[in-house]
């Protein structure tokens, strides 16, 4: 089996990489990486603090071991997240409307689109979006990653998210008919108890590195409304709050809600491709 792992840039959750990539790897799994604009991705420094307390759940959330775990694999010296795939590059750009060729212009993107299908992609068996606060800023309202799912959704294969990764899904639609994918489907995202009122941090080539990373207050939106919305009314969003993990698998959709939920979303995404897994969690 093969996994495409897509990062942020800007920001992933340490152990929403760690979780599934160590389960991919357990089961013999290779794995590619990729992100918007071939740039390596990086941890949020949080993730790697172990004495770091959430502030909604009011307890530390991060161990001594994967705070270990994190920091070796985000170090610049160890290769494995050296030369992500460029979406950027791979993906091809989807035209303005207002484009004086537009109509062979998006003849010419979707052309590129089917073949990317026909060729790049069919080595994949499943991708995975890796969440924490950085895919708000290059992953949710990102064209190519909507064009990435789609294709995915498109070929059959199974598509899995975590967190904060999980709204890419709820923008990825077709232009022509608008509605999101997961209308109809049963989901787990980072649930409105759980949103930080201040304290979301990014990362990036701007920020001081003795601050770790820069301080948004709360998140942009709030998640679990964006899902209720997006999974209409014969869908919907399980938030599971007070439960310690929230994984809900309706195939061809994997979701996780949290960082607890890492490993067994990565579990799910193995039961999927290997046992004809179809509904977990609701």
């Amino acid at each position: 089996m093969k996994v495409l792992i897509v990062l942020s840039e800007w920001g992933y959750w340490g152990e929403e990489l760690i979780g599934p990539l160590e389960t991919f790897d357990a089961a013999g799994y290779q794995v590619d990486f990729a992100t918007p604009t071939g740039k390596r991705p990086v941890a949020i420094s949080v993730s790697m603090n172990a004495t770091y307390v959430d502030p909604p759940l009011g307890r530390t959330v991060v161990s001594q071991e994967m705070a270990d775990k994190v920091r070796a694999i985000d170090d610049p010296r160890k290769p494995r997240l050296n030369n992500p795939k460029n979406l950027r590059e791979w993906m091809p750009e989807r035209p303005y409307w207002s484009s004086p060729k537009f109509i062979r212009e998006m003849e010419e993107y979707y052309r590129k689109l089917d073949q990317l299908k026909a060729t790049d992609l069919q080595q994949y068996d499943t991708m995975l979006i890796v969440g924490g606060a950085g895919p708000m800023v290059d992953l949710v309202n990102n064209f190519r990653i909507h064009d990435l799912v789609l294709s995915f959704y498109q070929m059959g294969k199974p598509i899995a998210a975590e967190c904060y990764g999980v709204p890419c899904l709820a923008f990825a639609r077709d232009i022509g008919d608008r509605r999101s994918i997961i209308w109809g489907k049963h989901v787990t995202g980072h649930c409105l108890e759980y949103d930080y009122k201040d304290g979301t941090g990014f990362m990036g080539e701007n920020v001081n590195p003795n601050l770790g990373s820069i301080n948004f207050g709360p998140p942009f939106y709030p998640l679990e409304y964006i899902l209720r919305d997006a999974t209409g009314p014969e869908g919907g969003y399980h938030g599971n709050v007070g439960k310690e993990t929230s994984v809900i698998v309706d195939y061809p959709f994997i979701t996780g809600r949290s960082t607890p939920d890492s490993y067994m979303t990565g579990q799910k995404v193995v039961e999927v491709l290997e046992q004809g897994l179809r509904r977990y969690g609701w």
